[in-house]
């Protein structure tokens, strides 16, 4: 049986071995949104089942990128290790009907087995010793593993959505273990009857996971349970075409979040868009993308990862942002980088700076960069660069300055009117004037409109730090 004619069920099923990365972030995106885009349901499950690896503070991290990312399911998480015992039965179950049985090799004997294969340069897999000889052959009270009676003859073809028609010969595939001799169930039966217990209509996975499928259909097909309709992604790649490593980026979903300052709109759409695309769009929201996405539109070729498209991504969500929700998320930052926490007063200099800040930075640590000018303690630290502004003219320029604007009313035209003065005054362009304003004004070389500084800071702390270059050059 294949296929399902109810509603779509997927579902994200990462093990905790480690933190959510971008290659799961992205799986977990497409099932996500295909179970949105059809009405279904999305489910996660934690594979839990390799305990000396699995670790609660990984379980955290995954749950806890989900929910940054908007990944929402529906009910709650499944563990798979509390479902130890009913993947247990059903290995049983499979003894029972006569698709499984008792296998009593020794692990010595396997080993012996594996040397003999790898002597005669054969595939290393089980040779079927037990599968027709009578357990009760076999030592009384021997250690035994329940594996599956795989199929030998003819092949088995997988009609993937993203890959195509894939078949393989059943002779290529061998009795599996279902059941360890401590009792434990494999992963490979576990994947299964949890998919079938959780009624997933459609395993959308990493393509390192096609093999599993024929393997596992073995099991779906002995039980006689509904197939689900399989879709296998091709893993992300480096800009170099290389397998993705940390050197690339392969970093967890908390890196971008918290080191790198990425919104999650933003890493979504850019996730979005690695493998998978729709005519020309680029920018695609979240509503954008439940409306177009198709499992359909998935490549067959690796996704590469693009650090430029991100920035450019990033930026142009930051610049969508709400001023409130950019200054929440900025502070963390910007109190990392003036090394105090931010007052109640500072946040609503930061909120009221956001207009000016967020359309120059690509990421929320270069609108922290930006802000930190705001925050400075007097007398300000100067870059090299900057006091080189302030030499010959420019020093002559900032005390022109400096004296016209001690009596100029604070708006944006009077400061606008009162610097082009002196400029011209003196027979220079603004930006003659402009930067060593900024230089004085900074510490810096770089930051917002000249005008933006001034009103920003207000006509008492642009004075005062006026006058504190002033004195020093004095």
């Amino acid at each position: 049986m294949t296929g399902s004619a109810g509603p779509v069920v997927t579902r994200f099923a990462p093990s905790p071995t480690g933190f959510l990365h971008i290659g799961g972030a992205r799986t977990a995106l497409f099932n996500w949104l295909w179970a949105r885009h059809t009405g279904g349901k999305f489910l996660l499950r934690i594979e839990d089942t390799d305990r000396a690896r699995s670790t609660q503070p990984a379980i955290e991290a995954i749950i806890d990128g989900m929910r940054w990312l908007g990944l929402d399911w529906d009910g709650d998480e499944v563990y798979q290790f509390a479902r130890a015992s009913r993947h247990a039965e059903v290995a049983f179950d499979l003894l029972e009907r006569g698709h499984a049985y008792k296998c009593f090799a020794t692990a010595e004997e396997l080993e012996e087995m594996r040397a003999q294969q790898r002597a005669n340069k054969l595939p290393l897999r089980y040779d079927g010793r037990w599968r027709n000889r009578d357990p009760r052959e076999a030592p009384e009270g021997a250690p035994f593993v329940i594996r599956l009676k795989a199929g030998v003859e003819g092949e088995t073809t997988i009609r993937d959505l993203v890959q195509g028609d894939v078949t393989v010969r059943n002779s290529e595939l061998d009795d599996m273990v279902l059941l360890r001799s401590d009792g434990t169930p494999t992963y490979m039966l576990a994947v299964v009857v949890d998919d079938h217990d959780m009624g997933i209509t459609h395993v959308i996975r990493g393509d390192d996971h096609l093999n599993n499928a024929f393997r596992q259909l073995g099991i779906i097909r002995a039980m006689g349970w509904q197939e689900p309709v399989y879709g296998h992604v091709p893993l992300i790649h480096g800009p170099d075409g290389a397998k993705l490593s940390k050197r690339h980026g392969a970093l967890g979903i908390e890196a971008y979040r918290d080191k790198m300052g990425i919104l999650p709109e933003a890493l979504n759409n850019y996730l979005l868009r690695i493998g998978w695309g729709h005519g020309d769009e680029e920018l695609i929201d979240r509503d954008r993308a439940i409306e177009i996405f198709d499992v359909a539109g998935i490549g067959r070729s690796p996704g590469r990862t693009d650090q430029k498209k991100l920035e450019n991504i990033n930026g142009h969500y930051i610049r969508a942002a709400d001023d409130q929700r950019l200054t929440d998320l900025a502070a963390p930052f910007v109190a990392q980088k003036i090394g105090r926490p931010l007052t109640a007063e500072d946040i609503v200099l930061l909120h009221r700076s956001m207009n000016v800040l967020k359309p120059r930075a690509k990421d929320l640590l270069e609108l922290a960069e930006g802000a930190t000018f705001l925050f400075r303690t007097r007398p300000l630290d100067m870059e090299d660069r900057a006091l080189a502004l302030m030499e010959g003219q420019g020093e002559q320029l900032l005390a022109a300055a400096t004296s016209a604007l001690s009596s100029a009313p604070w708006t944006n035209e009077a400061l606008e009117e009162v610097v082009r003065g002196v400029a011209e005054a003196a027979g220079v362009g603004l930006g003659k004037v402009a930067q060593p304003l900024r230089a004085a004004l900074t510490g810096r070389t770089t930051s917002p409109g000249i005008f933006d500084v001034l009103l920003l800071l207000g006509r008492d702390e642009s004075l005062a730090r006026l006058s504190d270059r002033m004195a020093t050059a004095n």
